[in-house]
Parts: structure tokens; C-alpha cells; sequence
């Protein structure tokens, strides 16, 4: 009964403290942060003030909201102590959270006593906000680590994990990180506040603005790269750690960084009014909270990873070599797609872009694709079993064990974006992220093996190559760049549907919905035919007036070939002609993106 009682009272905790920190949010959005003067823990040299001003009475009543969260977290302590045994991790849950409470409050009396409050735009205003909003992070860490032990959570196993400790530890970091930028763009929107959407947007890409305002464009940016790399990690636990808590805290993870979102791009249109920092705060730290569960589930002692289970494949003697680790990133496939990477690069360029930012952009796009490969293998690992084609596989025969594929191929994706953001910049990282994980997660776990419509929404993943290579040039994504990508994203069933025709039987043995297998070969034809008109007038159209007459009539040919043969594989569904679309559609693609760089380069020429 006493320890039911704490679990009660350590959710209430966590939420008091929660009341806490919105409050402290509103100290600053008001200016209210000078209101006792530059005294601390006394407000003006007083224990209780008089109170001639707003500001005085918000912040004195913050800072006694504050004690009182200390009471909370020292009651806390001396219960955990009196319930639970010694060496009990509720006993450090609660211990760790009042040593992050007093450290938060003196950051706060460091804010408090340098006069980094009200009007101060100072960089180590800005430095002192971000370590303090660190700190609140890992006192809610703890809170709810306690109460979540309290309530009959699992002790956390740190050892063993492999990859995914790894990458649970980087989600943690990379959400710190983006939630200490959003303490300093919040600074920025407080302190620079007025103007329309158009103004401010202008101010914040001026190389002359003052410091917080040009940050305050990176914090979208990054929110975006940490949401996806969030998302990555939610989906793949689920797969990987199919527990009830760890799929509930994904889904949670998942609706929150959507709330979030909305919230945010609210914040940008309506200049970020007081009642919504608040309310985007407390989605942050609902957020942060979420993902403290999901990791306390995903590496508790009782779960059994899916990915160091022994494989139904004998291991097989041989040991991995180099050319093994090559193959987990099926660099057949990625040839064609890494071809339209470095073209975009030419097409935005209008020529030559560079050649160091040429092979990094290489070197980069070819491990975020390597990346989304490997981890393919490892989640499609009883798919490839049962495929002819597929069955060789490092990760099929245990020649590479999962937990190693899946550690290569997280280090496949972390490097790429390293080197694509301080080689070009973090809009073309942030591309071949998302289209790593459009790959991953919409592609591989959520259409494959459910709609044979899998392969048209999928093949969005495969139309961000171009992406990255445009946005790495220009650091933006123009027009021309999207259509580059509806290009690829129609021409994709084309180029698909007729190697399903080639290996229907091997799809239907594995039991994956391609179409020739749910709905026959014939609609497989009438399909490629209606896509391949669709890819012939996106690919001209549009064009007319962007590009020269050298692009405009090789589009022509090049589609008119396409139309032939699509008209050829309706007449005759059979495997020559499916093989023959099958192959001119790669020499299709290849053909019309190195056609468009040459005609843009033509330009300049």
C-alpha cells in the first residue's frame, strides 16, 4: 500500500513540475525575469516582498512555485528511501532528481544574478538558456524515470544493446539539442519581436541580424531532422522490440512530434504570441517524456531484441569480408538513383558545382541509400528467405549477423548526415534523411506487405536523390527540383511493375501483394502503359521554357521509346517484352537526367 501511494505521488510530481517550468516560460515571454532585482534566493533583498509591480508578483511567485517543487522532490527522496530497498532504482531515480532540481535552480540564479533577463540579448544569455533548459530536461528525465519505476517498470539493461543503445542515446541527444535551440529561438522571438511573417522571414536571412535572430531559422531545420530521425527510431523499435509499451510510447512519439509540428509552424506565422510558446513547450517536454519511456521500454531487461534472436539459416562458416558489407547496401540499385543525385547537381549548377562538394554529395548520397538498404535487410530478413532471388543475402545466410547489419547501417546513415550538412548544408542532409526513412518506414514497414499499392507511394523514396543533390548546390529547393522528383516518383511503377512481372512467383512464394500477383498480369500492363503517359507528360511539359530545344527534343524520343514499348508489353504480356521495358527504363531515366544537365549546362557554355 505505501509503495502504491508513491507511484501516485510520483506522476504528481512530475506534473507539478511540469506547472513549474511553464511557469518559468512565462517569466521570460513577459519579461518578468528582473522582477525581484538582481537578488536570488531573496526577491529584492527580501523574503517577502512588497509587491509594487506585475512583474515582481510573477516572478516571486515562480521562484516560491520552485521551493515548492523542491519540498516535492525532497519528500520524494525520504519516501523512496523508507519504501524500497537499498541499491532499489527508484531510490536513484528519485536521488538523481533532486540533484538535477538544485542544479536547475542555480542556473536560474545565474541567469538571475548576471542580469541575463528582460532586455538582455547577451551570447551568454543565450548559453546560460540552453544549459538550463538541458538541465530541466534531465530533472524530467528522472521524475519520470521514478514514477515509471514506481509503477512497475523495468529496470533499464544498458549492456548488449548494439546498435540500437546507440541510436536511443542519439535520439536522446539530438532531442536535448533541439530542445536547447528552441530555448534560444524562443529568446529571439521574445526579444525581436513585430514585424509581418515576410519581414521577420527576410531579417532572419540577413548575414548583418543580430545572432538570435539568424539562429532562429536553424531551429525549424533542425526540429525536422530530429522528428525524422524520432520517427525512424519509433518505427524500428516497434519491429525490433515488439513490446505493448514500446509500440504505445512510438505511437505517442509519433502524434506528439505531429502536434508539435503544427504548433511550431503556428508559432512562425503568428510571430510566436505568448500562450503559444507555453503551449509548444509543454508539447516539448510531453514529447521528451515520451521518448524517455519508449527508451526505459525498449532496453529493459525483460524484453528479448528481435534482432539477436538466432535465425531459422544455419550461421553459415565463412567470415565477412568488406565486399560482404558492400552488399548489404545494394549498390546495383543505388547506382541509377545516386546518377540522378549528381545530374541534379549539374542541373542546378548550370554546369560544373564543384568537385570536392561533387564527391561528398556522392560519397553522402551513397550511404544514406546504403543505409536504407541495410536496415531493409534486416526487416525483411523472413521475406528474403522465402525469395529465390533474395535467399543469398549476408544477412539471410547469418554471414553478417543483424545486430551487426544494423549497426553498419546506422553508422551508414549518421555519417552521411554529417558529411552532406558540413560539406554542402542541412537542407541536403535533411533530404537524404527523409528520404532514408520514407524508405524505411512507409515504404518498408507500412505498404510492402499490406497494398499492392505499395510501390507507387513507396517510390517517393527513390525521387529524393535528385533532391539532395539541389538543395546541396543551392540550398534550396526550387520548382525545377520538384519536378524532378515527380519524375522519378511516376517513372518508378513503370520501371517496378515490369521486374514484378519477371519475378511475380517469387513475390507470391514470399506473399507480398505486388500486383501481377493480386490483381494478374494484365492489369500489371495497363498500369505500367498509364503510368508511362503520366512520367512522358511530366517530363516535357513542365520543362517548356525551362530548358533548351537540346532537352526538349531528346524527351521527345526518349518518350516516345517509352510509349512504344509500353504499347508493346499491352499487346504481348510476356517476359522478352517485360524484360525489355524492364531495361529501357533504366537507360530512360539515365538518359533523360544527363540530357537535362548538359542542356542547363549548354547555358553558360
Amino acid at each position: 500500500m505505501r509503495r502504491l501511494r508513491f507511484h501516485h505521488f510520483a506522476w504528481g510530481v512530475l506534473a507539478y513540475n511540469l506547472l513549474v517550468i511553464l511557469g518559468g516560460a512565462f517569466v521570460r515571454a513577459t519579461f518578468s525575469g528582473a522582477g525581484c532585482g538582481s537578488h536570488w534566493p531573496l526577491c529584492g533583498g527580501e523574503v517577502l516582498p512588497v509587491f509594487q509591480s506585475a512583474e515582481k508578483v510573477i516572478e516571486f511567485s515562480h521562484r516560491a512555485a520552485s521551493g515548492l517543487a523542491l519540498l516535492a522532490v525532497f519528500a520524494l527522496i525520504v519516501w523512496s528511501f523508507r519504501a524500497y530497498p537499498a541499491k532499489h532504482r527508484v531510490r536513484m531515480g528519485a536521488s538523481l532528481s533532486l540533484l538535477f532540481l538544485v542544479t536547475e535552480a542555480l542556473a536560474g540564479a545565474g541567469l538571475v544574478r548576471f542580469q541575463w533577463v528582460n532586455q538582455d540579448a547577451s551570447v551568454g544569455r543565450a548559453i546560460m538558456m540552453s544549459i538550463h533548459l538541458s538541465i530541466t530536461f534531465l530533472l524530467l528525465a528522472s521524475l519520470t524515470l521514478t514514477a515509471w519505476w514506481a509503477s512497475g517498470g523495468s529496470a533499464i539493461r544498458i549492456r548488449g544493446q548494439g546498435a540500437v543503445g546507440w541510436a536511443l542515446l542519439l535520439a536522446l541527444l539530438g532531442t536535448l539539442f533541439l530542445g536547447a535551440s528552441g530555448a534560444v529561438t524562443a529568446l529571439g522571438d521574445t526579444l525581436f519581436s513585430g514585424g509581418t511573417f515576410a519581414q521577420n522571414l527576410q531579417l532572419d536571412l540577413s548575414p548583418t541580424a543580430h545572432f538570435l535572430i539568424r539562429l532562429r531559422i536553424l531551429h525549424p531545420m533542425i526540429a525536422i531532422s530530429v522528428a525524422l530521425y524520432l520517427i525512424l527510431n519509433a518505427g524500428l523499435l516497434s519491429h525490433l522490440r515488439p513490446s505493448d509499451h514500446v509500440k504505445r510510447f512510438s505511437n505517442w512519439i509519433v502524434w506528439t512530434l505531429v502536434v508539435q509540428t503544427g504548433l511550431g509552424s503556428m508559432n512562425v506565422f503568428l510571430q510566436a504570441p505568448i500562450w503559444l510558446q507555453i503551449t509548444h513547450l509543454l508539447a516539448a517536454d510531453v514529447l521528451w517524456i515520451a521518448l524517455v519511456l519508449f527508451v526505459a521500454s525498449a532496453m529493459a531487461e525483460d524484453i528479448v531484441p528481435v534482432e539477436s534472436q538466432a535465425p531459422e539459416t544455419p550461421a553459415t562458416p565463412m567470415k565477412a569480408t568488406w565486399k560482404s558489407y558492400v552488399a548489404l547496401t545494394k549498390p546495383r540499385v543505388i547506382s541509377l538513383l545516386l546518377f540522378t543525385t549528381i545530374t541534379a547537381m549539374f542541373i542546378a549548377a548550370k554546369g560544373w558545382p564543384g568537385f570536392g562538394l561533387l564527391m561528398a554529395v556522392t560519397v553522402g548520397g551513397y550511404m544514406a541509400a546504403g543505409a536504407a538498404n541495410t536496415i531493409n535487410m534486416v526487416l525483411e530478413r523472413d521475406l528474403d528467405q522465402r525469395m529465390k532471388r533474395t535467399a543469398s543475402r549476408p544477412t539471410v545466410t547469418n554471414l553478417i549477423p543483424p545486430a551487426n547489419a544494423l549497426v553498419f547501417g546506422f553508422c551508414l546513415g549518421a555519417g552521411s548526415f554529417i558529411l552532406l550538412s558540413l560539406a554542402s548544408n542541412l537542407l541536403a542532409a535533411l533530404m537524404a534523411l527523409a528520404g532514408l526513412v520514407f524508405y524505411i518506414i512507409v515504404y518498408t514497414m507500412l505498404l510492402k506487405r499490406r497494398t499492392w499499392q505499395n510501390i507507387v507511394i513507396g517510390g517517393a523514396a527513390g525521387s529524393f536523390p535528385p533532391l539532395v543533390g539541389w538543395a546541396a548546390v543551392t540550398n534550396d529547393l526550387s520548382p525545377l527540383a520538384w519536378w524532378l522528383f515527380a519524375i522519378i516518383f511516376l517513372w518508378t511503377p513503370v520501371h517496378f511493375w515490369a521486374l514484378a512481372l519477371l519475378i511475380k512467383d517469387d513475390y507470391a512464394k514470399a506473399g507480398v501483394p505486388m500486383l501481377p500477383v493480386i490483381h494478374g498480369d494484365r492489369a500489371t500492363v495497363i498500369q505500367i502503359s498509364l503510368y508511362a503517359v503520366l512520367t512522358a507528360v511530366v517530363s516535357i511539359l513542365p520543362m517548356v521554357g525551362r530548358l533548351g530545344p537540346v532537352y526538349l527534343v531528346a524527351a521527345v524520343l526518349l518518350n516516345a521509346l517509352l510509349l512504344a514499348r509500353s504499347v508493346q508489353l499491352l499487346r504481348f504480356p510476356d517476359r522478352p517484352h517485360a524484360v525489355s521495358m524492364y531495361k529501357y527504363s533504366m537507360l530512360y531515366l539515365a538518359l533523360l537526367f544527363l540530357i537535362m544537365a548538359v542542356d542547363r549546362s549548354m547555358v553558360h557554355l
